[in-house]
């Protein structure tokens, strides 16, 4: 069953569904809560990925700072160029045994020529979120800093004995 806006609304107040939000009515939506774009890296080197995770080497990426239109500005905009980057979420998302979270990209990003990919949230997954943005668009796009870019849809599942406990459990970087 996917959850609807209450009862993520209810999971966010009684049980810290997710933390560190900008402001909870905007990224309530009607069957899903949207995620916002802490920093931006752009990859600075190749990754490697075996069966085993042995020999795993995940790229750290370059930060790329957003910068601002005036001085008096708040919030800087990243200016990106066509190709693939690593975003770092606002938000950390804390899921029970019972519960796994899918992410589809806003609408709006898909009309200006990007899109992200994700994984599945597990069940029991607890951390800030980590996902990839494409920039099709051959002019780029621009993002505002704390830009809603994923919406995060919830399905409720029987309860895992084991929930996720993968490296990126617990994963809080600023």
């Amino acid at each position: 069953m996917i959850l609807n806006i209450k009862e993520i609304e209810k999971l966010i107040k009684e049980k810290a569904l997710i933390t560190d939000f900008i402001n909870l009515e905007t990224q309530l939506t009607p069957n899903g809560f949207d995620i916002t774009v802490k920093a931006i890296f752009e990859f600075d080197c190749a990754g490697k990925l075996d069966f085993s995770n042995k020999e795993r080497a995940i790229p750290q990426g370059k930060e790329i700072l957003p910068q601002k239109e005036r001085p008096e500005d708040k919030f800087g905009w990243w200016n990106l160029k066509k190709g693939a980057y690593k975003i770092l979420s606002n938000e950390i998302v804390n899921l029970s045994n019972d519960l796994i979270a899918i992410a589809f990209p806003r609408s709006s990003l898909l009309r200006m020529g990007a899109f992200c990919q994700n994984a599945v949230w597990d069940a029991g997954f607890q951390g800030r979120s980590e996902f990839i943005l494409v920039v099709e668009n051959p002019f780029g796009i621009k993002i505002k800093q704390n830009a809603r870019l994923i919406q995060l849809v919830f399905i409720s599942i029987d309860e895992v004995d084991k929930g996720y406990s993968g490296i990126y459990q617990n994963n809080h970087q600023k």
